[in-house]
């Protein structure tokens, strides 16, 4: 199972990865605040991501890593 992982205190809360996730499980939190003050993204149903990795490549700030399950 594909697994996003999100560097919160580097996240500027710009919600461009929000956009562009197919399964739409970004989101913004809304019950903490990172280092620079913003609300930082975050996946919800992590077990519905599909890996297409769209959200790190639409991410400026490279704040996003998705890791995939490798091949057996």
């Amino acid at each position: 199972m594909p697994r996003v992982i999100f560097d919160e205190d580097k996240c500027k809360g710009c919600e461009l990865c929000t956009t562009v996730c197919p399964v739409h499980i970004i989101k913004m939190a809304t019950d903490r605040i990172n280092k620079k003050g913003y609300n930082p993204a975050t996946v919800y149903e992590m077990e519905k991501c599909i890996g297409c990795a769209q959200c790190a490549r639409m991410c400026p700030d490279s704040v996003i890593v998705v890791e995939k399950e490798a091949k057996k």
